[in-house]
């Protein structure tokens, strides 16, 4: 195994308290040493990365995210909307989704993450209309061959508009087909060992759009197999009067009556809590990824993150889909996370190690991860470094806070279990003009089936 030293870097956030302004020392897939300022390493190295122009941080690691999306961005039915109509604008376009759709847009997504120092992503996928019941398969497929870590999330629609809930029925699935095809993933990807590159957690889309039923066997299921769950919950007030007309039950009642307020389970957004739920999701470990760009765009409202963390939840940071962020970019997202904490509680309450704290080791925690998400001997060898030579930096004084602060938008290089993936800007392998020149074409054949179905 190579002995690499990433020597005397311009800044370093390693999520940990240790002197490391000397560097990081990656031998295989691990950070073996971190190094002091002023010291030399005690192992012996083979290769040295001169890193004085570069600011490092562990890998990024995006909690929530729709990889389809990609293909919707901007799309004119769906601007100026709120979720719930919002997300009856775009339903129908999405049923339109083919194998070759998802493939390009779960490729372009991944690119876009890494390109912007992302090493883990999680993606949320509960659309699989007639035709791509193998979503997941081609989702793992892109991951493998970019070597970026994913989890993947089996999400579910079950609960049609014809039965209450808000799809239509076109693109729902029967709880016995998604129960199969759950089982089926986990025992084809999911990896259980330290270091896992692909992992499988089921995800019902929300209350509402699955049932009761498929939320109870979702719990069961993922206590049987020891795997995560995932869903969305109080993003809006909206979901929050559908709980209680459908269920009798605040959406947080509704978790704990499913089986789900556990250690197991991460929710995507999180707003809508109160002081009382609050103290409940941090005694029962619940995870949040917080999604700052996608909840401004919908108007839906701003997570609690303080209070959140102080009592015991593990807050991380999604992008969200690309047709409610409009992007994937990982880096941006931590300074949107900062500047919209910091509208809630103060510029004094809220700081940029807060910030790559969420994007790191807080999402890793949230997911059920404890061997990434910071730069500390024996965890996973994922890295992301930057450099401060665009004209936004310039002037610039405190590196890591200019990270944030000057708003970076790329990542110079990036490691993911040890081997360079990122280098000079460009993700290694990756035809970056033609893969932009297909997912222009799917995205516009997309509209145009829906166009004709109208």
């Amino acid at each position: 195994m190579e002995t690499l030293w990433l020597k005397n870097p311009l800044a370093i956030y390693t999520g940990t308290t240790p002197n490391a302004a000397g560097g990081v020392v990656v031998q295989g897939n691990k950070v073996v040493e971190l190094v002091a300022a002023g010291q030399t390493p005690q192992h012996s190295i083979d290769a040295v990365i001169d890193a004085s122009q570069h600011v490092v941080t562990p890998g990024l690691i995006n909690a929530h995210h729709h990889f389809y999306q990609t293909l919707t961005r901007a799309y004119p039915d769906a601007l100026n909307k709120e979720l719930f109509n919002w997300l009856q604008s775009l339903y129908p376009v999405w049923a339109g989704l083919d194998e070759e759709m998802m493939s390009v847009a779960t490729e372009l997504a991944l690119v876009e993450m890494m390109m912007s120092g992302c090493t883990t992503a999680s993606d949320h996928h509960y659309l699989i209309p007639t035709g791509l019941e193998h979503a997941i398969d081609l989702q793992v497929e892109a991951a493998q061959k970019l070597g970026i870590r994913a989890i993947f999330t089996r999400g579910s629609m079950s609960l049609g508009e014809d039965d209450g809930g808000l799809p239509p029925r076109h693109t729902i699935q029967t709880e016995d087909a998604i129960v199969d095809d759950s089982l089926r993933l986990i025992r084809s990807y999911h990896q259980r060992d330290e270091g896992a590159m692909t992992q499988i957690a089921l995800a019902p889309c929300s209350p509402f759009s699955v049932t009761t039923e498929l939320m109870k066997e979702t719990a069961y299921i993922a206590k049987q197999e020891d795997v995560m769950m995932h869903t969305h919950l109080c993003e809006t007030i909206d979901e929050e009067d559908f709980c209680l007309e459908r269920f009798g039950y605040r959406p947080v009642d509704y978790l704990e009556e499913v089986g789900w307020l556990n250690h197991r389970t991460w929710l995507a957004h999180g707003i809508h809590f109160n002081d009382e739920e609050v103290q409940r999701l941090g005694k029962a470990k619940i995870g949040i990824s917080h999604c700052p760009t996608s909840n401004m765009m919908l108007a839906s409202g701003i997570c609690r993150n303080n209070e959140l963390e102080a009592a015991g939840v593990k807050v991380g940071l999604g992008v969200d889909g690309s047709a409610s962020n409009d992007g994937s970019n990982m880096i941006a997202e931590v300074r949107m996370a900062m500047y919209l904490q910091r509208l809630r509680y103060g510029s004094a309450n809220v700081s940029h190690f807060d910030a790559l704290r969420w994007a790191t080791d807080g999402s890793a925690q949230a997911m059920g991860r404890n061997d990434i998400g910071t730069l500390a001997i024996g965890k996973q060898a994922d890295i992301a470094m930057f450099k401060l030579d665009d004209i936004r930096f310039s002037g610039s004084h405190d590196p890591l806070a200019a990270l944030l602060l000057c708003g970076a938008q790329q990542a110079d290089r990036v490691m993911v279990n040890g081997q360079w993936r990122v280098h000079d800007g460009q993700v290694i392998g990756v035809d970056l003009g033609q893969l932009l020149s297909r997912h222009r074409k799917a995205a516009m054949r997309l509209a145009e089936k829906a166009q004709a179905l109208r």
